[in-house]
């Protein structure tokens, strides 16, 4: 059977199942699952700057540990510093507001969302748009990473890492860095497995965390609503491969899914705003696939034809640290 944690090159555990919070809707649409996914086992939270729920999280946090349902030191709580602030005179003021936000003294996990500075619309706290355009800058992540291994001494920030890096940004970092990264957080799912950059990760002691780890299937949905570009999404969970393997493990597809993802020596980060899917995501260490069947889901990968969270946005695409390209 698979661990329920990964240790982290500082000997940290991290809970393999995280509960992920990028959702579609207010931050008051977190309160209730945040509280089932607790209760149904989730120790590992991951936030964001962007996603506007820290506040909700630290609520809820603080509402468990006063209760005495749970220490500070069993939560694992990742957040991250936002595209505007990857910038070295920016840092220190997003992670000090997302600390304050989460009600905490430190945080367990932090990580550079994306590896291109955005223009900061300090006014609307978001992006700087202008003509449908995403306005971005020249980007320094080395004297921002330096300025996160500062906090790590601080006591501030357990943990540093990445989100959404390459391979040749990845390795820029271990050139230059005094603490290693932790931590890189990728999309990662049937259609895109991500292999060579897996492996990279495992060559160099960074652990990694899927997001996205069920295709978002949300995503196809939301984006016929809003209108904004749609593209053939992939269905990761109607493929006939995996709906074969439900029946055959009695288990439902995110379920073989996130299976296959931590035996594959990988955390991941489900999100759901279902009851009974936030439940489901977590209950996946009663079984273990075989490894026929290990091999038949590794047969899917799409590779980057399979990603669903591309952020090809006008600006951020012609960006010389767009890592996608």
């Amino acid at each position: 059977m698979a661990n329920r944690t990964i240790t982290l090159n500082d000997g940290t555990e991290m809970p393999v199942l995280g509960f992920g919070t990028c959702q579609f809707g207010g931050p008051e649409t977190m309160i209730k699952p945040l509280q089932v996914a607790f209760e149904s086992g989730y120790r590992h939270f991951d936030t964001a700057y962007t996603y506007k729920n820290e506040k909700v999280l630290g609520k809820a946090i603080s509402g468990w540990i006063e209760k005495k349902l749970v220490e500070r030191k069993d939560l694992f709580i990742t957040t991250k510093l936002p595209m505007y602030g990857v910038h070295p005179e920016r840092v220190e003021k997003f992670f000090n507001s997302s600390l304050d936000r989460l009600g905490l003294d430190y945080v367990d996990l932090y990580l550079i969302h994306f590896p291109v500075c955005g223009k900061y619309n300090e006014k609307e706290d978001t992006y700087l748009i202008e003509n449908s355009v995403f306005l971005t800058e020249e980007t320094n992540y080395i004297e921002v990473w330096k300025i996160l291994e500062k906090m790590v001494d601080a006591g501030k920030i357990k943990n540093i890492g990445l989100s959404n890096f390459n391979i040749s940004q990845i390795t820029k970092i271990l050139n230059e860095a005094r603490i290693k990264p932790a931590n890189l957080q990728i999309e990662v799912h049937p259609y895109l497995q991500n292999n060579e950059l897996i492996e990279f990760c495992k060559e160099n002691g960074i652990s990694v965390v899927a997001y996205a780890p069920l295709a978002s299937p949300e995503l196809r949905t939301i984006l016929k609503l809003t209108g904004l570009p749609f593209r053939n999404y992939p269905s990761v969970m109607g493929d006939d491969t995996i709906i074969t393997l439900s029946k055959k493990y009695s288990k439902s597809p995110a379920q073989i899914i996130l299976r296959f993802t931590i035996q594959r020596g990988l955390a991941a980060i489900p999100k759901s705003l279902n009851a009974c899917h936030i439940k489901e995501n977590i209950d996946i260490f009663d079984f273990q696939l075989d490894e026929d069947d290990m091999s038949l889901l590794a047969s899917l990968d799409k590779g980057n034809e399979g990603r669903v969270c591309r952020v090809d946005f006008k600006g951020i695409l012609e960006h010389p640290e767009y890592p996608f390209k």
